[in-house]
């Protein structure tokens, strides 16, 4: 498949440049990129761009004898058949464009074997914890947390194809603060009830399900003896609720409170005092990031010996490699930004590597209805949450727009068009050609076979969405590379438009034999990639629509 195409050509370039006497510049990161342009060829690497910075000469004279020698190679390669022809490009850019043979024998490939064609053990079976949403239960899930939940959930998906064994956890804050104001507001509420005037305080929560919450403590005649557990035990089970409808499932869930009961806080603490990383100051005990890059010592105990944030945090991080975990991804929120490097400091003091942690910032969302964003107020309760999208525009399009951008970079989520069953809604555009694409297969009566002759196909739009539906393992890598699933909703859209405008220009039944069967074999192919595509993000697979 495309993969081993990819690795068989990057180790005939590091072979061209070791000819060349570059072996060591600047390749130790060669790759081959999927050009934007498809008039740049199938395959490209700036790899020239890069050495002519460190040998000081021109890139494209430095992509003229790379060539060169890449083609020596190639004549003694397998692969000399696949690669139609290489050329210097652009700023610097070897691009490598590919034989119709080759992909005439990837797409019979691909049929034959279905998805199990694109799964590669990329991973092999290596253990990761995906944290991600992590709300606190004082609240059902908003907007933030739902795009969270839709790129971890994705995100994990798509490593588990890759051969990773992924295992997704829920860190609860279920202790401190927020659980007594928690319990505080349920307490103002019930009073409210009784029939006293209440002021509430402006850090209390308002939100109607608190109103909620007291009833059902009025009406059931109880007196929990914490309102604030009780009260998070009642929005941990909204939250789970809520997950689930979104397709989304967690293998743990993991108590703050639990922890620290477990004495494994005190433990982790212990062990950075014993390898000297920890030091007591104005009463305090702190933590010495800065020996890992952090910009200032952090506090890990105050002067009044309670917790501050990060003590439990370096303690269950700990936890997470104790548990054989050898991968730790966290999807944050952009307010826990400048967090970051105290807490992979806290990783490289227990003698972890720095890249054992990823740490992902996942943007916020603005919700958009009637072209104008709604307003939210956390505390108060006036935001829209998950389950309001979920009601308004439902599962598939909340996870697909959730994904729609870099989760780097602010999302805007139009509810309007999230609910068109028209093209302008990408999801339904998606569905679409994959209900069109089983609709033809239902209708035709040919059987295509192995048989099918794959080289009739000739037309523009045909060899365009052949090379397209075997794109898919790089889209894959990207995401693996960057973390961040957003690519596969823009493939997604690229596949179906380039589907839609195949099957507007030519007949798929009623031409000749061998070029129905072909065209068949294609749609099918498409079929595959689609539903493939779909799976991975979580999103039904319509064959009627």
């Amino acid at each position: 498949m495309e993969k081993d195409l990819q690795d068989s050509l990057i180790q005939i370039i590091k072979s061209s440049l070791k000819g060349l006497g570059l072996e060591g510049t600047s390749n130790e990161d060669l790759y081959l990129d999927l050009p934007t342009d498809s008039r740049f060829g199938d395959l490209s690497t700036n790899i020239a761009l890069r050495l002519s910075k460190a040998i000081g000469k021109p890139p494209l004279q430095v992509a003229a004898n790379v060539i060169e020698e890449i083609k020596k190679h190639l004549e003694k390669s397998p692969l000399k058949d696949y690669i139609e022809r290489i050329k210097p490009e652009g700023p610097g850019f070897i691009n490598f464009y590919l034989s119709d043979r080759y992909f005439y024998e990837q797409l019979k490939d691909l049929i034959r074997d279905k998805d199990a064609f694109f799964r590669v053990d990329t991973g092999k079976g290596r253990k990761v914890l995906l944290e991600f949403v992590s709300a606190n239960p004082t609240g059902p899930l908003s907007v933030a947390h739902a795009r969270q939940a839709a790129v971890g959930d994705v995100l994990g998906n798509v490593l588990d194809f890759l051969g990773f064994k992924v295992q997704r956890e829920f860190y609860l804050n279920d202790e401190g603060n927020q659980i007594n104001i928690l319990g505080g507001s349920v307490e103002l509420r019930l009073k409210e009830l009784a029939g006293e005037k209440i002021e509430f305080p402006e850090n209390y929560y308002q939100g109607d399900y608190i109103y909620d919450i007291a009833k059902k403590i009025q009406e059931a005649k109880i007196k929990p003896p914490v309102p604030g557990e009780y009260a998070a035990d009642y929005i941990l089970d909204i939250i789970k609720k809520e997950l689930d409808d979104f397709g989304v499932k967690f293998d743990s869930w993991y108590s703050q409170k639990k922890l620290r009961e477990s004495g494994k806080i005190d433990k982790a603490l212990d062990d950075l005092k014993e390898k000297k990383f920890l030091y007591e100051q104005d009463g305090a005990l702190w933590f010495r990031s800065t020996d890992f890059k952090d910009d200032k010592d952090r506090v890990v105990i105050k002067s009044d010996k309670s917790y501050t944030y990060l003590a439990p945090d370096i303690a269950y991080h700990e936890d997470k490699f104790k548990r054989g975990f050898q991968w730790l991804i966290n999807l944050w929120g952009p307010d826990h930004h400048g967090y970051i490097n105290r807490l992979v400091a806290s990783v490289e003091a227990f003698g972890h590597k720095p890249d054992s942690i990823s740490i992902i910032i996942v943007q916020l969302a603005t919700i958009f209805r009637q072209g104008k964003p709604v307003q939210m107020s956390t505390r108060r309760g006036q935001y829209i949450t998950l389950r309001e999208v979920l009601d308004e525009v439902g599962k598939d399009a909340s996870r697909f727009f959730f994904l729609m951008r870099r989760t780097s970079a602010h999302l805007d989520f139009d509810l309007d068009v999230a609910k068109k069953q028209t093209s302008e809604n990408p999801v339904y555009y998606v569905q679409y050609a994959h209900a069109r694409i089983c609709s033809i297969l239902r209708t035709s009566n040919v059987e295509t076979g192995k048989d099918v002759d794959l080289t009739v196909l000739k037309e523009k739009e045909e060899l365009i969405l052949m090379k397209k539906l075997l794109q898919l393992p790089s889209i894959l890598n990207i995401c693996l590379a960057t973390q961040d699933p957003y690519m596969l909703t823009i493939y997604l859209q690229e596949l179906s438009e380039c589907f839609h405008k195949f099957y507007d220009q030519h007949r798929v039944l009623g031409q000749d034999e061998a070029l129905t069967k072909a065209r068949l074999a294609l749609i099918e192919a498409t079929r595959i990639v689609i539903a493939t595509s779909l799976g991975l993000l979580g999103i039904s697979k319509p064959e009627k629509m």
